[in-house]
């Protein structure tokens, strides 16, 4: 079968469910290697029949790092030439909403959610770069390209005149189209994607080898590296997708830094900079010409060197000189391990650093006598899976955000999931000797049966049914952090739910079940309570509140599923004959 980002597309099935944008989330999860993007669309996505013209607003504040996107996916059989530029220009509409417009007077809750989120993370110096992107599945342009320049600039002004505190933050605008789609593709399924030979002058280098490798080791000129990026672009980062960050007037900014020892202190730049890594073809050095041949170039390490050095106003002195290491080898597997371990800020993510730990081997492998399921440890798919994702697979992240709302800390499930696998109180508390394989089925279950509830009721928006009752449950869920908070306050009325105590959460289960079985254990009686779910809003309204204020919320909450538990008492019965509470 040909292999395309076109070809792929059409296998994923999980995104027909998108409509148009499936496009736009499947190029969101090829540029940021997303593992579970249908947690990412129930959060992020704002499109609706009044959405300003703005169909997602996806903030990482891992990468520190917010896209604002427009999608356009045409469908005409005899597709047009380029895509229509004044769906660019509309970004201009979601600058303003997102960034100028008091948040009370924006239309939709979807909107007053994701600029609420925004803005409290660009005050917090939360994220450092802003990506404004024209998603479709047409040829790029001239035409878009200049009306994305004028995106770019009106950005710019509204972030100097609403966020005095952050006017330094990188802002650009992206047409992604069928050309950048398919290098976000190929970087994924091949890592090199600047093939020519390129020829540098050395003064001195060396070899290294082993069975399924070999490096060759040696500095070159900073004015070489500028070249490449000039030519290049991001190209040169197509192991290393996030690519060059951009620099800030600020004396704490690493890239500012780089720039300015390129630039005043040449001498020195090799002993004060990290360097480069890069995988290439083929490495042939002449001695005699002192001249190294390298075919093609993959930067996996050492994107804002390049890029620092790449981006100023002129080229660098050659006396400025930059360690490099290229490497060639055949052994995919290797290949992966070297883009994986020379690229940790990137490419490696929280969860990678517990793939060995002894609860995440074990629950591998509980999770082999449990149907329909598959569980990674900790450890992510790589880039096949991101492109044609595994069916059954529980994605770790997420795993590890719904067993922390679960156990009732919602605030870190939400804003700080990465610490989860990076600290070790956080990871304690829901990864240890309790935790099994039938558990994280029972809570992983509750999280995408809630994300289901809120699908359909937005459907039902879209198609003009839903009710007024159903009107204010979705208000709910429109919020960021709904999800989460929802699991928490759950998870506090299992007592309610069962009628008896629970001395120990951890040993709840539904036995040896598959997800899908358990998500439909879950939907019967969530579908009382989510009657009430409203009564959650003032813990997730302006964003999610801190622990006691969110507490006292789900108290009342609680109160109200107690209150109605004899009309609601056979679905409260049946639930608790299919818990396992040992």
């Amino acid at each position: 079968m040909e292999s395309s980002p076109q070809v792929a597309l059409q296998s994923r099935t999980d995104l027909a469910k998108y409509g148009d944008n499936a496009l736009l989330l499947f190029t969101l999860q090829l540029r940021f290697e997303i593992e579970d993007i249908d947690a990412v669309a129930t959060n992020s996505l704002t499109d609706s029949p009044n959405d300003k013209k703005c169909d997602l607003v996806y903030i990482d504040k891992e990468n520190q790092i917010a896209v604002i996107a427009q999608g356009y996916f045409c469908r005409k059989s005899d597709l047009p030439s380029e895509a229509p530029a004044n769906k660019a220009s509309d970004l201009n509409t979601a600058v303003a909403w997102l960034l100028s417009t008091p948040v009370q007077d924006l239309p939709t809750e979807l909107l007053r959610s994701a600029a609420t989120e925004l803005r409290l993370a660009l005050k917090s110096k939360e994220i450092n770069s802003i990506e404004f992107w024209y998603s479709h599945n047409l040829p790029e342009s001239s035409n878009v390209n200049n009306e994305l320049n004028a995106v770019t600039r009106n950005a710019q002004n509204a972030i100097r005149q609403h966020f005095e505190e952050c006017t330094d933050i990188n802002i650009s605008a992206l047409e992604i189209g069928v050309s950048a789609i398919n290098d976000l593709y190929k970087s994924l399924t091949t890592p090199i994607l600047v093939p020519e030979k390129l020829c540098v002058s050395i003064s001195k280098g060396f070899d290294v080898a082993a069975a399924d490798w070999s490096a060759f080791i040696t500095t070159v000129p900073a004015d070489w590296l500028y070249s490449l990026f000039k030519k290049y672009d991001l190209k040169l980062f197509s192991a290393n997708i996030r690519g060059y960050l951009g620099s800030r007037n600020a004396d704490a900014n690493i890239n500012n830094g780089i720039k300015r020892t390129a630039q005043d202190d040449p001498d020195h730049f090799c002993v004060f900079n990290n360097g480069i890594t890069a995988i290439t073809h083929a490495i042939k050095y002449d001695e005699d010409s002192q001249t190294l041949e390298l075919t093609g170039i993959s930067i996996v390490n050492g994107a804002q060197t390049t890029g620092a050095i790449g981006s100023l106003a002129s080229a660098p002195s050659s006396d400025a000189k930059v360690q490099a290491r290229f490497i060639v080898c055949s052994n995919p597997d290797t290949i992966k391990s070297v883009i994986r371990y020379n690229n940790s800020q990137n490419k490696v993510e929280a969860p990678d650093f517990r793939s060995n730990d002894s609860v995440q081997s074990r629950l591998v492998s509980e999770f082999i006598n449990i149907p329909e399921a598959e569980y990674s440890g900790g450890r992510r798919g790589g880039s096949e899976d991101v492109i044609r994702r595994r069916t059954h697979l529980l994605p770790s992240s997420t795993v590890g955000q719904a067993l922390t709302a679960f156990h009732g800390d919602p605030l870190n499930a939400y804003n700080t999931k990465s610490d989860i696998w990076k600290s070790n109180s956080l990871y304690d508390r829901v990864f240890n000797s309790k935790t099994t394989a039938k558990h994280i089925v029972f809570v992983y279950s509750l999280h995408e049966a809630l994300n289901d509830f809120k699908r359909e009721l937005l459907e039902k928006r879209n198609g003009n049914t839903i009710t007024d009752a159903e009107k204010a449950q979705l208000g709910f869920f429109l919020n960021r952090g709904s999800t989460v908070v929802a699991m928490t306050a759950v998870s506090a009325c299992l007592e309610v739910l069962l009628g008896q105590q629970i001395p120990d959460t951890f040993k709840l289960s539904f036995g040896n079940v598959s997800p899908t079985v358990a998500k439909s254990i879950w939907r019967e009686v969530l579908a009382p309570i989510i009657a009430l779910i409203s009564q959650l809003n003032p813990a997730v309204e302006n964003g999610i509140k801190g622990q006691s204020s969110t507490a006292s919320t789900i108290q009342t909450f609680r109160s109200l599923v107690d209150a109605v538990k004899v009309p609601n008492a056979e679905t409260y019965r049946n639930f608790k004959n299919k818990v396992k509470i040992n």
